[in-house]
């Protein structure tokens, strides 16, 4: 019933900018949503298990960021590195960073919103330390890793699925495997439902808690050079800047309970889509910058609404049953 709900606002959305701007439906505009959705549903994928398990990460666009100009100093210094070794080496400074949220939160026992406010600062302080300011210009990100948002093995006449969209594809794939064909992945739901009880029933939360954490961390790593690869370029005043704000978006307007114990990938990915969506609308409707976030946030909150309401009609049927 959650991702229902969201498919019906995805729905109305598309019908209402297309009777407004025909060109909607254009392949540019199709390819320009393509593009939105992989940095949010990779970054969304580690938010998603966090709010399953009670907790929350406002650190991913700091994480993000940093990974992001850190392998675009990396490609700058090394201009013949594989961008699969770049790839990997903003993998596991993601996974640095998120280790140092895991153990704060899952070791040291500091509120995760707490923690993770402390290292969303230091992380962006980060960002312009170890840039000294500087943008990572196009020239120095490698042709090979732009061909990633650029080029895909799908085409639907002029729209084209790019590798950064399959890229995100896999990352919900093995998130959704981890989810529900591990015994690890249904810790996660099972701490979120009731956590005493999940102690009791012999969970590991502790490792659990850690675990969710430092996943997030690697996926934002992820993003990082996913980041480099959309935009062609990474400026440490822009990187990965209010990425938060929108991923914790995305998993509630997609279904996942803020207060723990339940959401899906499915329901993610469809939050991601309606979010890309209404940003590419705004655009091509023209909607002036200055209303844009008005808008964007009057959505988000009608998609809250609508998904509370579907809950309490499936809660009325099921005490009526």
């Amino acid at each position: 019933m959650r991702e229902l709900g969201t498919l019906l606002l995805l729905g109305l959305v598309i019908v209402a900018a297309t009777l407004k701007e025909p060109r909607f439906l254009e392949a540019s505009t199709l390819n320009s949503v393509l593009l939105w959705i992989p940095l949010l549903a990779v970054v969304g994928m580690g938010q998603m298990m966090v709010i399953i398990t009670r907790g929350i990460d406002v650190s991913v666009g700091s994480m993000v960021g940093l990974a992001g100009i850190s392998v675009g100093m990396l490609f700058r210094s090394y201009p013949d590195l594989n961008v699969f070794v770049g790839t990997l080496a903003g993998i596991l400074l993601g996974l640095v960073l998120g280790t140092v949220n895991a153990a704060l939160i899952a070791w040291s026992r500091i509120p995760p919103i707490i923690a993770t406010l402390g290292t969303l600062s230091a992380y962006r302080g980060l960002v312009f330390i170890v840039s000294r300011g500087e943008q990572v210009d196009s020239n120095h990100i490698p042709t090979a890793l732009t061909y990633w948002s650029l080029e895909g093995p799908i085409h639907l006449g002029s729209v084209t699925v790019p590798w950064i969209l399959l890229i995100a594809l896999a990352v919900a794939a093995a998130a959704a495997w981890f989810l529900r064909r591990t015994r690890a992945g249904r810790d996660v739901y099972a701490l979120g439902s009731h956590p005493e009880a999940a102690r009791l029933r012999g969970v590991p939360v502790t490792r659990t808690t850690f675990v969710v954490y430092a996943i997030t961390g690697a996926l934002c790593g992820l993003a990082g050079v996913l980041y480099a690869s959309r935009y062609g370029f990474v400026n440490p005043a822009t990187a990965g800047q209010g990425l938060e704000l929108s991923v914790i978006a995305a998993v509630v307007i997609g279904g996942t309970n803020v207060t723990g114990g339940s959401g899906t990938v499915l329901g993610v990915l469809l939050g991601c889509l309606l979010l890309g969506t209404i940003n590419v609308a705004l655009a091509v409707l023209g909607i002036a910058a200055n209303w844009q976030l008005l808008v964007y946030g009057a959505v988000i909150l009608i998609a809250l609404i609508v998904d509370t309401l579907l809950q309490r009609a499936v809660g009325r049927l099921q005490e009526a049953a």
